[in-house]
């Protein structure tokens, strides 16, 4: 074998060496991302392949940017999306109102009579936010945070609990895998001030850590089913449009 064909050869494998690095070697942005609460062998987005509920977005978070703005037409299907969605959204939370205890219901009305403005799927979808701004600022230990959306016996409850974690140098880590139902169990005007009370069925994975990162409880893939009852209360000549949480439990 000459030289010439040495030099050939060594050439058409850099070739094919670069040919197979463009097609393995780089990421194309379509690939299915790992997701640490599947279980091996699936092929959804949580254990047994099944989808857990959607997680409720935090107001304010910023999107990440695009490095090429979408086209007018894919802007159009995206708004057209998101008009289904909001309406398929509404329609759930219409269908939760209609399901719940009559008792309930009439008590939707009472406080519609005392508040014009009171539109009960608006609250269920406020309270869902509320739901989550609440988990995250108290894992994050945010007392601030906490201090506008519950009431001051709450607040106490809340920021003593955050206190006792933070003398033992204990980090929490709360994940809201999504919310999977939400029920409405009771409404009611007590005096001046409207009350309602809600059943939340939520996915989470919460973890306790110690000051050095050693997991004390729960772990990072284990995903808990787990229901919370809350009643938010606020006075209807208030004007401050704001409920805040009143009380919490546990089913029995």
């Amino acid at each position: 074998m000459t030289n010439l064909d040495l030099i050939i050869f060594a050439a058409i494998a850099v070739f094919l060496g670069w040919k197979l690095y463009s097609v393995l070697g780089r990421r194309t942005g379509n690939e299915r991302p790992i997701d640490p609460f599947a279980s091996p062998g699936s092929n959804g987005n949580a254990p047994g392949g099944k989808t857990p509920g959607k997680p409720v977005e935090l107001p304010g978070r910023t999107p990440s940017k695009q490095l090429e703005g979408p086209r007018a037409e894919d802007s159009k299907a995206a708004r057209g999306d998101e008009r289904v969605s909001s309406s398929r959204d509404h329609r759930k939370l219409e269908a939760v109102i209609a399901q719940s205890p009559e008792p309930a219901r009439k008590g939707l009305e009472m406080i519609r009579g005392a508040d014009p403005e009171f539109d009960a799927v608006n609250f269920l979808d406020g309270a869902k936010i509320a739901f989550d701004m609440i988990l995250s600022a108290f894992a994050a230990g945010d007392a601030n945070a906490l201090k506008p959306l519950l009431a001051p016996d709450v607040l106490a409850h809340f920021t003593s609990a955050i206190g006792e974690r933070q003398r033992l140098k204990q980090i929490l880590k709360t994940t809201l895998v999504g919310i999977t139902s939400i029920e409405l169990l009771a409404a009611e005007m007590k005096g001046p001030e409207a009350r309602v009370t809600v059943k939340f069925a939520s996915q989470q994975v919460n973890v306790t850590e110690d000051s050095e990162g050693r997991i004390l409880d729960g772990h990072p893939n284990e995903v808990a089913t787990i229901t919370d009852i809350w009643t938010f209360a606020r006075p209807v000549t208030a004007r401050d449009p704001n409920w805040l949480l009143v009380a919490t439990e546990s089913p029995s």
